[in-house]
């Protein structure tokens, strides 16, 4: 290759090295780099000439250029002669020093490239440099940077020359005044003294291994003493920093008795830095340095200094550390080394300084300390063996403070303490107590709160380092087993260790485990013995009652009952194999369980089982009278904890059914009822399960404790007996009486059933009623009462439970009704309105039913108020299951107990009802009755509706019992009634449905009996209706509308025509109930009614259609929706000519409801029939639209949709949604499809007309609406395949749109085609006519519509291939150019459609095609793009002889083509030209035309369009044959996929190869047309073209090199390189790195 070549190259790289684009600038780089290293002197040598001839360069370009040279010597060092190395390193001399000023950037380069030579040729840059470097001169800053450098990088080459250089540079110290020459001095001293020390510690690998440390020190000395004494109190910060470095890294190599010296100065003077400077890693680091020095050097003055450097130190230490910034990391470090150095040397004070420091409260300064002391137990542990007491003993402040950063940094001292043997000694224990303590920390933050200081140690970080830090000392520091066991069992007792439970377990388990199995003494624990353990008996209530609540503090559960059985032999010798059966099945159950899916009660009940069982087996009586005396003054621990405090209660009662002595019993009874705080209600009904628990044995001694205590000091107001509870009132005493009221019931329910029947009058209930002591009549019991009240009605209940039948209170008196009847009625007012928690409602509605029968009889006006407040009392309560939040005063009745009081006070109420209506036996009196009733009927609460339907179904089945009919009054108010209360037999509660079945039955007996039957006449059809029930049981909707249907017929035949159109009316309010299943049932009753009666209604059904129109709005359940559409069918089919002339009408868009009610009458075949032969004839005959000027002044016309048309269509498409409509659509599916599409293509771009009401537009869609009916009548006509290919390809949204129109009716055409072949025909029939309608647009639609048809062979087998060959031929001459475009590509089709009858329209064809690629008028070129796609698929299956004379002729027509500017022309020209190729293949002249158009399919390979790609990877595979070249034939076939991604690189270069390689004589041709696309438009082709020549010139041999135009290539590239592009520059660049 020509030299000038690569010189031109380099150069334009070199000019280009300064590109603005980063990507181009690394390319750039990378191509110089590789053509130097290449031919490395030739390329350095130029970037030497570019920087000489170009002085003025700009800063940034010329340091690209001595960055390379910089790399291109790195790599290549051994291979550059030896004078180019020279006058490198002069020109890297000359630039770094040529600016006085200093420019980081420039010098650093030119810095760079001499200390990359240095690495090889030291002596020849210390020759150049040390001319720079003159004794008495100051030097340049980065000759003096250099020096630093190099002797960091070539250790062993610059050592030697140190000592010179030192002598040199000391006097030069003097000279420098600016700070940055003192800067770069400093750290050059520093660079030299690391290298020196790196140089003696590797003596052994040195050249001159003679060299000694004090070669150097008196010239350190004398350079120390400069930096330090004028240095390092400089002002800025920067450079006293760097000397503070230095003078570090020198002290190791100065003398010792000069060190010695300067210690004293040294120290503070370092020390002082901290304040000047915020950066302290670098001064703490020095600090280090000296200190190490001195210590090594053994220094005597060094004590002097301690203070200081101990106060200093400790300042640093103390300041925060942030883990996100690591220079605080690092200084924090450097400071601990500092201490533990200190700490070899002088142990006891620094000891001592630390602890007294503890002693100072400061949070930062007390973590500081604490860090220290951690550091020095783990790092000097040899030092700190004799100063273990101390530390002990001086940790206990610490340990007191209350910051809890300062106590995670005395968790961590606590664990070095114990992995060093501290934990045993005296003092020991305190710091696990700490541990524990901290185990037991409450939460800072409640759930989903955060801390706002990052730094902050929140309790549950620190909790959770104490359980890990237990956790670790149990497991992996072994002597500490004995210190923690057993001492750590007194933990676990105190409420205040609680949260610590969990932990504290689990380290008891592994320790007693590990003690058990390797069979140690120490296992054994006398815990009567053991002074600060607890008992036998307390360890294990405690461990009990934690196993009753197992997910409190941090799931104590499990960890508790697995220690108990750990420790069993412990607790008493008997329980270990009971529990070893026992508890293992316990923890299962825990384990499958969370806390929401824990059975309480049976869990509670497990576990007292196993108590029980325990104290059976141990079968001790002193051991058990123990467990009581423990387990009764264990109680106050829980005074917090009321729920555990309740289940311990339970286990007293357990252990003294098993306890025998009579006295111990009397004694915790009097006990328990003397210290209990009644006020709580969870304490009072613990309180009273364990003194019934233990009257299971001790019925006698229970009973009469209770009345002893009954009669006791407590319920006198004396302060003696409760001096705890001072300043006891009245509500304190009734509150002990509900205690004893309560303990009455638990005995009743607990004592054996032989026992206590005969106890239950004169003992129980006797002292009930004697405690109840209320007084009645006229006087409100205050609220202070309701808690006895409600333990009375516990007890009862409970009492009622233990002799299975009721006790009832008798006798109020009934005089003052009224006055009685409104105090009751506060009551019930005072009653919380969303809970039943009391028995108040029951027993007031109860007494106002006794008192209704009564007289004086109330007023109306009393009558409302008091069924009012009932009725909406009980209503309104809450479902029987819902739970009611817990308040303090007020007990939570069990579900039991709930149902009893709900059933009971719904029955009550029930009775009151009766009770009025007794009063009025008349419709009137039953309506007064039912209209409180009526609006809960339709509640939205099923609990709410079965209420109000049950008490309905109870006062009419009263009133019909006490039904007389003296004379014919009529049942005015049966239709209302049926129609309110039918509905509801289908209501989604099983409940509701019975119980209005039964209302239903009832009413219509009532109806029979006021018609005059007989009191024993049975109605055939109303009796019918009772075995309906049994089918309401079932909610299959089918079943439930069945009976609905069944139950109007019957309701039909009994109506009065008077009663009906009520009826009707109110089963349209009935459509929107507030539950969807009563809706349904209100719309079957309807539509049965009106199919049955509503012959009779014709002059209704206006207003009819009206309400059903605005009911439709507020209807949301489908089902009901589609009813009522059956409603408007109903009416249809009996008056159909005013439906549809009143829906056509509607104003357009019709809303939702219109279009339902359009909707819904397809449901009937018939009817769907005649309205679609009505339409289409409408829609030939009608003009689908109207042009009109759109202004005045603009001209120019709109197409508007004429209206009834319009509105036929919308119809009809509401219509056809209907299921119903299938048969009718079916038997007129071709001509609906014909009429649709062609309407379709009429509605295209038509906009709607305006409103005439409202002057705007109305918003529909024409083309929309339109393509929605043809979407609807697919469906219809169960075409699924065609409709999902549809839906798949967006087809419809495609149809609507103007622009996407032909698109959509071609996807439409081509499903068909495929799916629904059979059908073709019938619409091809239909559709002929529209190809001559004088309305364009259908032309345009009908054509794309056949076009698409010929893609496909079925209408070949359906013989429809003449009529639309000729249907195509003859829309050739359409006048419209797309219609032409259409038929052009429907000949086209014939090719993939019909293959096999190609050659038997050659000609035609062929002329067609010929012509299309010649059209004139043709403004897109898409006749052109036709034309040549089409020939493109007729080519492929043409016989030769109608082509072979064509080939060259259509090759020269197309080619103009291939660089078109529109895509898809470039795409159908190129892929032409692979389907021209098989009818050239053997004809030379062929070769060559493929020959001339490679390189442009190349090319396009890149081309940004991916569908021109595609096509250039065909286009080369079927024409690879004809190239002539087996590699590139091959290589075309295996990497041009169209599937595959292609390495385009690679697969260039690979090419490039084989052209050289079987075409050498066509290099100049290919080059050449290479060339021509340097100027293509697309920047991804100039770039491909680019890599063409980069990878030709890469893999050309010399001998070839002669083919080639070299100056036209390198002028094209270096134009390239200056592309707008930088795609396209880097491509460039890369290609010039070929130049070699």
């Amino acid at each position: 290759m020509d030299e000038t070549d690569v010189e031109q190259v380099t150069l334009a790289l070199l000019d280009a090295a300064n590109d603005k684009d980063s990507e181009v600038q690394e390319q750039v780089r990378k191509s110089m780099l590789t053509l130097g290293k290449q031919q490395p002197d030739r390329v350095l040598a130029m970037c030497q000439d570019y920087l000489l001839k170009h002085p003025k360069l700009v800063v940034s370009h010329r340091v690209v250029i001595l960055q390379t040279i910089e790399l291109i010597a790195g790599c290549r060092i051994d291979d550059i002669s030896s004078t180019r190395i020279k006058s490198i390193i002069s020109l890297a001399s000359d630039e770094m020093t040529r600016s006085k000023e200093v420019i980081p950037d420039w010098q650093q380069a030119a810095s760079n490239i001499l200390v990359a030579v240095g690495n090889k040729h030291i002596n020849d840059i210390m020759e150049e440099i040390l001319t720079k470097f003159q004794p008495g001169v100051l030097p340049h800053f980065f000759v003096v940077q250099t020096l630093a450098n190099l002797s960091n990088s070539n250790v062993y080459g610059m050592v030697p020359f140190l000592n010179a250089i030192l002598g040199t540079m000391l006097p030069m110290l003097s000279m420098a005044k600016q700070d940055n020459m003192k800067w770069v001095f400093s750290s050059a001293l520093c660079h030299f003294s690391d290298s020196i020390l790196e140089y003696l510690a590797n003596l052994d690998k040195a050249p001159d291994p003679t060299v000694r440390k004090d070669t150097f020190s008196s010239e350190i000395y004398a350079a120390f003493d400069i930096l330090f004494s004028n240095w390092l109190q400089n002002r800025e910060s920067k450079l006293r920093l760097t000397v503070a470095e230095a003078v570090g890294s020198m002290c190791h190599l100065m003398a010792s008795d000069k060190l010695e010296e300067q210690i004293p100065k040294l120290i503070p003077a370092i020390l002082s830095l901290y304040k000047k400077n915020n950066e302290h890693y670098v001064i703490s680091k020095s600090l280090c340095q000296v200190l190490d020095a001195s210590v090594n050097m053994g220094s005597r003055v060094l004590e002097t200094q301690l203070d200081s450097l101990l106060f200093a130190l400790h300042q640093q230490v103390s300041a925060p550390t942030d883990y996100n910034n690591p220079p605080t990391v690092k200084n924090h470090n450097e400071v601990l080394r500092c201490f533990s150095l200190l700490a070899n040397s002088f142990p006891d004070r620094l000891v001592m300084f630390v602890l007294q420091k503890l002693e100072n409260s400061n949070e930062r300064s007390r973590m500081g300390s604490l860090a220290v002391l951690r550091h020095l137990i783990n790092s000097t542990t040899s030092t700190m063996e004799t100063k273990k007491l101390l530390i002990l003993a001086s940790i206990r402040q610490p340990m007191a403070d209350h910051s809890n950063k300062v106590k995670k940094r005395v968790v961590q001292v606590i664990s070095a303490m114990a992995h060093h043997g501290y934990l045993e000694l005296e003092g020991g224990e305190l710091l696990v107590r700490f541990i524990v303590q901290h185990c037991a920390l409450p939460d800072t933050y409640q759930r989903g709160e955060r801390p706002t200081d990052p730094e902050e140690v929140t309790n549950e970080a620190l909790r959770t380092m104490c359980d890990s830090t237990l956790h670790l000392l149990t497991t992996t520091v072994g002597r500490l087993a004995d210190v923690l066991w057993p001492k750590l069992l007194y933990y676990l007792t105190p409420a205040q260790y609680s949260n610590a439970t969990t932990p504290l377990c689990k380290s008891l388990i592994v320790l007693g485990n590990k003690k058990k199995n390797n069979q140690e003494p120490s296992f054994n624990i006398d815990l009567t013995q053991e002074v600060n353990l607890p008992s036998p008996q307390t360890l294990m209530i405690r461990l009990l009652v934690n196993a009753a609540f197992p997910f409190n503090s941090r799931g104590h559960g499990a960890p508790s009952l697995s220690l108990l059985e750990v420790l069993s032999t412990n607790i008493h010798p008997k329980t270990e194999i009971l529990w070893e059966k026992e508890i293992p099945p316990l923890l299962s159950i825990l384990e499958e369980s969370t806390e929401q899916s824990l059975d309480k009660k049976y869990w509670d009940e497990k576990l007292l089982k196993l108590l029980s069982k325990t104290l059976a087996t141990i079968a001790n009586d002193k051991w058990v009278c123990q467990l009581a005396a423990e387990a009764t003054r264990y109680l106050s621990t829980y005074n917090n904890a009321l729920e555990e405090k309740s289940f311990l209660y339970r286990c007293i009662g357990v252990t003294l059914q098993q306890c025998f002595n009579k006295e111990v019993v009397k004694k915790q009874l009097q006990e328990i009822l003397l210290t209990a705080r009644h006020n709580d209600a969870v304490e009072r009904e613990g309180v009273a399960m364990g003194i019934g628990l233990c009257a299971n044995s001790h019925l006698e001694g229970t009973l009469a404790k209770l009345d002893e205590f009954g009669k006791s000091d407590a319920f006198k107001k004396s302060p003696s007996i409760f001096n705890l509870l001072k300043d006891r009132n009245d509500v304190e005493v009734e509150k002990v009486k509900s205690t004893l009221i309560l303990c009455y019931g638990q005995v009743a329910l607990n004592a054996p059933p032989e026992t206590i029947l005969h106890r239950i009058d004169q003992d129980i209930l006797r002292c009930i009623s004697k405690h109840f002591n209320t007084k009645v009549l006229g006087i409100k019991v205050e609220t202070k009462d309701l808690t006895m009240k409600l333990s009375l009605i516990q007890s009862v209940g409970l009492i009622g439970i233990a002799i299975s039948e009721c006790v009832k209170k008798q006798g109020y008196i009934f005089s003052r009704k009224q006055e009685l009847i409104n105090v009751m009625l506060d009551f019930i007012k005072a009653e919380p309105a969303d809970s039943l928690r009391t028995p108040v409602r029951h027993l007031v509605m109860t007494t106002c039913a006794n008192l209704m029968p009564l007289d004086p009889a109330l007023s109306e006006n009393e009558s409302f108020d008091l069924l009012k407040v009932c009725v909406n009392s009980v209503f309104s309560l809450p479902p029987e299951t819902h739970t009611p939040e817990k308040t303090k005063e007020e007990e939570i009745l069990d579900p039991k107990q709930r149902k009893a009081l709900y059933k009971d006070t719904l029955a009550a109420l029930q009775e009151l009802l009766k009770s009025v209506l007794a009063k009025d036996p008349t419709p009137d009196g039953l309506q007064s009755v039912f209209k409180h009733i009526e609006s809960w009927l339709s509640s939205g609460q099923d609990h709410e509706r079965e209420r109000a339907v049950t008490a309905t179904a109870h006062i009419l089945a009263y009133y019909l019992d006490n039904l007389t009919v003296k004379n014919m009054v009529s049942f005015h108010n049966l239709g209302a009634l049926l129609g309110r209360l039918s509905p509801r037999c289908s209501d989604p509660h099983p409940a509701v449905r019975a119980a209005a079945v039964d209302c239903i039955y009832t009413l219509l007996y009532i109806q029979l009996r006021y018609e005059g039957f007989s009191l024993d006449y049975k109605d055939e059809g109303v009796d019918g209706l009772l075995p309906l029930k049994d089918r309401l049981e079932n909610p299959d909707h089918s079943i439930l509308y069945k009976t609905c249907s069944d139950l109007t017929k019957v309701m039909s035949k009994r109506l009065p025509q008077q009663q009906l159109t009520t009826l009707v009316f109110m089963l349209f309010e009935g459509l929107v109930d507030s539950q969807t299943n009563c809706c349904r049932a209100s719309s079957v009753i309807l539509n049965t009614l009106l199919k049955n009666r509503g012959g009779g209604m014709q002059e209704l059904v206006p207003e009819m259609l009206e309400v059903l129109h605005v009911r439709l709005q507020s209807i949301t359940e489908e089902q009901v929706r589609v009813a009522v559409g059956q409603t408007v069918l109903i009416l249809a089919s009996q008056h159909l000519q005013t439906v549809i002339n009143t829906l056509v009408n509607q104003p357009l868009p019709y809303d939702s409801w219109t279009s339902e009610m359009w909707m819904a009458l397809g449901a009937d075949p018939i009817v769907a029939n005649q309205i679609i032969e009505m339409v289409m004839e409408k829609l030939v005959v009608m003009a689908p639209y109207v042009d009109k000027k759109e202004s005045m002044i603009r001209g120019g016309t709109t197409k508007v949709a004429t209206n009834q048309p319009l509105a036929m269509t919308c119809g009809l498409k509401e219509l056809l949604l209907n299921g119903q409509s299938q048969e009718p659509a079916v038997s007129l599916f071709p001509q609906l499809f014909s009429c649709l599409t062609v309407r379709l293509g009429a509605s295209v771009g038509v906009s709607a007309p305006r409103d005439n009401n409202t002057k705007h537009t109305a918003a529909v869609h024409v083309a929309g609406v339109a393509a929605d009916a043809l979407r609807i009548l697919l469906a219809r006509a169960q075409l699924d395949e065609v409709m999902k290919r549809l839906d798949e390809d967006n087809a419809w949204d495609a149809m609507r749109e103007p622009n996407t129109h032909i698109t959509g009716v071609t996807l439409l055409a081509r499903a068909m085609a495929k799916h629904a072949g059979p059908r073709l025909p019938a619409i091809v029939e239909c559709l002929c006519p529209s190809l001559n309608n004088i309305y364009e647009c259908q032309r345009i639609t009908v054509t794309a519509f056949f076009s698409e048809l010929l893609n496909h062979h079925v209408v070949t087998e359906l013989m429809l291939i003449d009529v639309l060959m000729n249907n195509m031929m003859e829309r050739i001459s359409d006048p419209c150019c797309t219609v032409r475009m259409l038929a052009v590509r429907g000949l086209g089709n014939i090719a993939v459609g019909s293959p096999e009858k190609v050659n038997k329209y050659a000609k035609e064809l062929l002329a067609a095609m010929s012509s299309g690629m010649e059209e004139k008028d043709d403004p897109g070129k898409l006749i052109t793009l036709e034309a040549m796609s089409g020939l493109s698929k007729v080519l492929l299956y043409l016989d030769k002889k109608n082509v072979h004379l064509l080939v060259v002729y259509i090759f020269m027509k197309i080619k103009p083509f291939l660089e078109s500017e529109n895509d898809e022309i470039r795409c159908a020209s190129i892929h032409l030209m692979g389907n021209l190729s098989k009818f050239g293949s053997g004809e030379p002249v062929f070769k060559d035309q493929i020959h001339n158009v490679l390189v442009s399919l190349l090319l396009h390979l890149v081309d940004p369009n991916p569908h021109v790609v595609k096509a250039c990877k065909y286009a080369m595979r079927v024409c690879a044959p004809v190239v002539g070249s087996e590699q590139i034939t091959t290589m075309f076939q295996n990497h041009l996929h169209d599937d595959k991604s292609l390495h385009y690189g690679e697969f260039i270069n690979d090419l490039t190869k084989y052209l050289i390689q079987d075409f050498p004589g066509m290099l100049n041709f290919y080059h050449i047309s290479v060339i021509q696309f340097f100027k293509s438009n697309w920047p991804e082709v100039r770039a491909g073209a680019a890599m063409f020549i980069g990878f030709l010139l890469g893999n050309l041999q010399e001998e070839h090199l002669s083919h080639l135009n070299m100056g036209t290539i390198t002028k094209g590239l270096v134009m390239l390189l200056q592309d707008p592009d930088p795609v396209v520059r880097v491509k460039a660049a890369e290609a010039m790195g070929h130049f070699h």
